[in-house]
C-alpha cells in the first residue's frame, strides 16, 4: 500500500477578510472533492486571510500511479484560477 500526503501553499488574491477566505476554500475543496474523491482540508495558516494550506491524501497499490494522482490534483487545483499555488510538497509512504 501506498499513501501520497500533499500540502499546498496557496495565496488568495485580492480577499480581505476570513469569512471570504473560508468560502473561496470551501469551493475549491468541495470541487476538489467532488472530482477526484479524496481526502482534502485546510490544515494550515488558519489566521491569515491571503494565506492558506490545504492538504490531500490518496492511497493505493503503485507508487507511480499515487504520484500521478497528486500531481493532477495540484494541476486541477491551479488551473481553477481561484487561488494561487505558492508550493507543494508532497510524500509518498510505504507500507
Amino acid at each position: 500500500m501506498v499513501v501520497g500526503v500533499c500540502q499546498l501553499d496557496v495565496f488568495i488574491q485580492g480577499n480581505d477578510s476570513l469569512k471570504k477566505k473560508r468560502q473561496i476554500l470551501k469551493q475549491v475543496i468541495e470541487r476538489t472533492k467532488h472530482k477526484f474523491n479524496i481526502s482534502i482540508a485546510e490544515v494550515g495558516d488558519n489566521d491569515l486571510w491571503q494565506r492558506a494550506q490545504i492538504g490531500f491524501s490518496i492511497v493505493g497499490n503503485d507508487s507511480r500511479f499515487v504520484n500521478s494522482c497528486l500531481d493532477t490534483v495540484k494541476n486541477f487545483i491551479e488551473e481553477l484560477n481561484i487561488v494561487e499555488v505558492l508550493n507543494a510538497e508532497w510524500e509518498l509512504i510505504h507500507y
